[in-house]
C-alpha cells in the first residue's frame, strides 16, 4: 500500500539532514513499527510518509488514501466527538457544501468501529487520553483510507487504553489495512508489528523481522541502557518481553 523510496528530508539548504535515504514498504494486512531515540526524524518520517511533508529528494507512492493520526491534537474550539470525526470527510465534501447524511453515517460508523460511539455527542476537549486517540484513529478511518500513520498513538496512556488501542490496530490490520506507528515502548512492536524499523540517526537504520530485529544487544547500544529480552508465559501467549536496566532501585 506504501511505496517509499530513497526518501531525504531537512529543513531548508542550510539545515542539516533529518534523515537520508529512507526506503521501505508496507503491504496490506501488514503492521511496521518504528522505534528510536528522541530526535531521530520519526515524527518527520511519518509526516512524509502522510504528505504532509514533502520530501526534499525521492519519492513517496501511495495505493489509496493515508490517514495520519499525530501523537496529540489540542482542539482551540469547543466541538461534539461526532463534529471532529465529521472532519474526516472533508476530502469528499464539495466547495460550499455541507456533510451529507451519509456522512454522519460514516463517521458514527468509524466511532463505532473502534469503539468510542456512544462518545458521538460527548466534547472532544473533555474525553480522557485515551479515548482521543480512539476518535482520532476514527477521523482517519471515515476518510476511506487504506493506510494508517500514527505517530506514538499509545503515549502517556495507562495500560489498559494502550491494550485498547493496539487491539483495534491489530484488529485493523488484520482487515487488510496498511498500518505504520512509532513507538518508545519495544514491546508494543513486538506485539503487534511484524515489521520493525531503527532510527539510530539520520543515516544509519535497520529493518527487518520484529522479533529477529528487536535484541537486546540492539536495543542496549540504540538506546544507550542495558536491556534484555525474555519470553513470558501469559494468559494469552507466550510473549517476548523488552527489560530496561535503570539501575539501582527499590529492592
Amino acid at each position: 500500500m506504501l511505496d517509499v523510496h530513497a526518501i531525504s528530508f531537512r529543513y531548508g539548504r542550510s539545515r542539516p539532514w533529518i534523515f537520508r535515504d529512507v526506503t521501505l514498504s508496507v503491504e496490506p494486512g501488514e503492521v511496521l513499527a518504528i522505534l528510536g531515540p528522541n530526535a531521530r526524524g520519526k515524527t518527520t518520517l511519518l509526516k512524509c510518509l502522510a504528505q504532509v511533508h514533502e520530501p526534499v529528494a525521492g519519492t513517496v507512492t501511495a495505493r489509496g488514501g493515508v490517514g495520519y493520526v499525530p501523537q496529540t491534537h489540542q482542539s482551540v474550539f469547543s466541538f461534539d466527538v461526532l463534529d471532529v470525526v465529521l472532519m474526516g470527510r472533508a476530502r469528499r465534501v464539495k466547495l460550499y457544501s455541507s456533510p451529507t447524511a451519509g456522512d454522519r453515517e460514516a463517521s458514527m460508523a468509524a466511532l463505532e468501529r473502534v469503539g468510542v460511539g456512544h462518545l458521538a455527542h460527548r466534547d472532544f476537549g473533555a474525553l480522557s487520553g485515551g479515548e482521543r486517540q480512539m476518535v482520532l484513529i476514527a477521523r482517519a478511518l471515515v476518510s476511506g483510507c487504506e493506510t494508517l500513520v500514527l505517530d506514538e498513538p499509545a503515549s502517556a496512556l495507562d495500560l489498559a487504553n494502550q491494550a485498547r488501542i493496539l487491539a483495534v490496530l491489530r484488529s485493523l490490520a488484520d482487515e487488510g489495512m496498511a498500518v505504520v506507528m512509532t513507538t518508545h515502548h519495544p514491546d508494543h512492536a513486538l506485539h503487534i508489528a511484524e515489521r520493525s524499523m531503527l532510527m539510530v540517526d539520520g543515516e544509519t537504520r535497520h529493518l527487518g523481522d520484529t522479533r529477529e530485529l528487536l535484541s537486546g544487544e540492539l536495543l542496549t547500544e540504540m538506546y544507550g541502557v542495558q536491556i534484555v529480552t525474555a519470553d513470558v508465559a501469559t494468559p494469552s501467549a507466550v510473549r517476548r518481553l523488552t527489560v530496561p536496566d535503570f539501575g539501582r532501585g527499590v529492592a
